[in-house]
């Protein structure tokens, strides 16, 4: 689906100044999150912080649909966080959303009102992607040249990061949180040994295939990040059972504690917050079970987390926009991906060299996000050849849609699919998203530059030219053109007609 996250990215944006505070938009299954920081000569300040409990996570009914109650809670909470955001240009601004509206059936229908609500476009990242941002922010806030384990626990997932310095290494989700787990272990907010052992296995049924590849050979330091991890080492270090540290006999204790507490309107410890409470037991089965299964001694609490490391790459990202060949790490996920699919490059780059060169003449100055998802759009148009030849696009548009790309939110990865299944053939199967304008001039270019490459060999990018005129596309060749190559006329003259019956633009020839 080409979701309403990307419906706002038809703004035409100039690159903000590498010295522009930047903000990051956390919408987390327990708690939403605004962090507005600064980068300076390599260092990380932060400017200001807001933070609303707002337990999206719990509201997901057992249909996977966001109730209207929580959604509700969530752009209450967006509104107070726009009104912060006031005078920010978007190119300042990065949301993100994370395991709630991964899985919620109706996430769509809620970006529409919640985008509206921010001002700004919200994208939804993969597990995979979320956690290499969360290690992007506690390696910059927290340097070290150890090997280290990161944990964050959220509110319907939980992410393990291996890395040394800046560089991730091995990266996972799981489908585990302390609200997930609340609310199926702890229900209406009763603490007992029962529920803490059933959260424990359940927590160990989904933590167990990270066992190997987590395995404690790999690190020599554990580090928690976010409000689960916080939470336990506040309350440790307050209770003066530990300095902070997080070890297993300190979770017993604070396990110890809730039970005998009974529930969590009892719940009476130092350095609890009360937003806190009705999650607590969820995030301390978790962290035990990592601590026992995975034999961490202990755990320490992170500086950094995902709000931060989304603004470093923001940064990254802006930075990039400033050199004279913008890249970042998104680029170096498309090589990958034509490396590992065994894509044609010389052919992607002559689609990619006409399809661009027709975008800038037909709309110039646009958000340079839009024609950079045009360009990767050509890059990976055939990488659904490795699975078969025949409808290959829809091959390609399936694994654009669902692998996991560093760098790329599920957002992007769906639009950009969306694209390259509008490459070829009839456009009743992209005919929903045609009415998004952006859309419609990134297929019809990327469409024109197939059929221009269609005989894979050298091209004159110049050849072609289409200008807009409203929803007109006037296409236009040199005299000699088509009598030279009749084919491709045939092909243009068919292309006229597909755009002729979807009624969205309307593609014009020479006569």
């Amino acid at each position: 689906m080409l979701e309403a996250a990307g419906t706002m990215a038809c703004m035409s944006i100039t690159p903000p100044p590498m010295s522009a505070p930047l903000a990051a938009v956390d919408l987390g299954s327990n708690s939403f999150r605004l962090e507005i920081g600064q980068l300076q000569h390599g260092r990380y300040r932060r400017i200001d912080y807001l933070k609303e409990s707002v337990r999206l996570g719990a509201g997901l009914d057992t249909d996977g649909l966001l109730t209207e109650a929580a959604a509700q809670r969530g752009l209450a909470c967006l509104r107070q966080f726009a009104a912060r955001l006031a005078g920010f240009a978007p190119g300042q601004v990065r949301a993100v959303a994370t395991q709630t509206l991964r899985e919620a059936r109706n996430r769509d229908a809620f970006l529409l009102r919640a985008q509206a609500a921010l001002g700004h476009t919200i994208e939804v990242i993969s597990g995979r992607e979320e956690a290499r941002l969360i290690y992007a922010g506690v390696a910059h806030l927290q340097p070290s040249e150890e090997p280290r384990l990161v944990i964050d626990i959220g509110g319907r997932s939980t992410e393990l990061i291996l890395g040394r310095g800046r560089v991730p290494g091995a990266a996972e989700s799981f489908r585990v949180g302390c609200v997930s787990l609340a609310m199926r272990f702890f229900a209406d907010g009763v603490l007992t040994e029962e529920g803490f052992r059933g959260a424990h296995v359940a927590a160990g049924a989904e933590l167990e295939e990270g066992l190997e590849p987590f395995a404690v050979r790999h690190w020599r330091q554990a580090l928690g990040s976010s409000g689960s991890a916080g939470a336990a080492s506040a309350i440790l270090a307050g209770s003066g059972i530990t300095d902070g540290s997080i070890t297993p006999d300190g979770l017993r204790w604070c396990i110890a504690q809730c039970v005998a507490a009974g529930h969590i309107d009892r719940l009476q410890l130092p350095g609890l917050k009360p937003e806190r409470r009705p999650v607590l037991a969820g995030g301390l089965a978790i962290l035990y079970t990592l601590a026992t299964n995975f034999d961490i001694r202990a755990i320490l609490p992170a500086k950094g987390a995902l709000r931060q490391g989304v603004i470093i790459d923001l940064h990254e990202r802006i930075e990039a926009l400033h050199r004279a060949r913008p890249g970042d790490m998104r680029d170096a996920s498309v090589r990958a991906l034509q490396q590992r699919f065994d894509v044609d490059v010389e052919h992607a780059a002559r689609v990619s060299a006409v399809a661009l060169k027709l975008y800038d003449g037909a709309q110039p100055g646009v958000d340079p996000e839009v024609r950079r998802e045009l360009a990767w759009a050509c890059d990976l148009h055939e990488l659904g050849l490795m699975v078969s030849h025949h409808d290959h696009h829809r091959h390609s548009a399936y694994l654009l849609a669902h692998i996991d790309a560093a760098g790329f939110s599920q957002s992007q990865q769906r639009r950009i699919a969306q694209l390259v299944l509008g490459q070829r053939g009839g456009l009743r199967k992209v005919e929903a998203f045609l009415g998004n304008e952006a859309f419609a001039w990134q297929v019809l270019c990327l469409r024109l530059a197939v059929i221009k490459c269609h005989a894979r060999g050298a091209v004159d990018a110049n050849a072609l030219t289409v200008r807009a005129r409203g929803r007109e596309a006037q296409l236009g060749w040199p005299t000699d053109w088509p009598e030279s190559r009749p084919r491709t006329a045939y092909l243009l003259r068919e292309e006229a007609d597909f755009w002729a019956r979807s009624g969205s633009l309307r593609l014009t020839l020479p006569d």
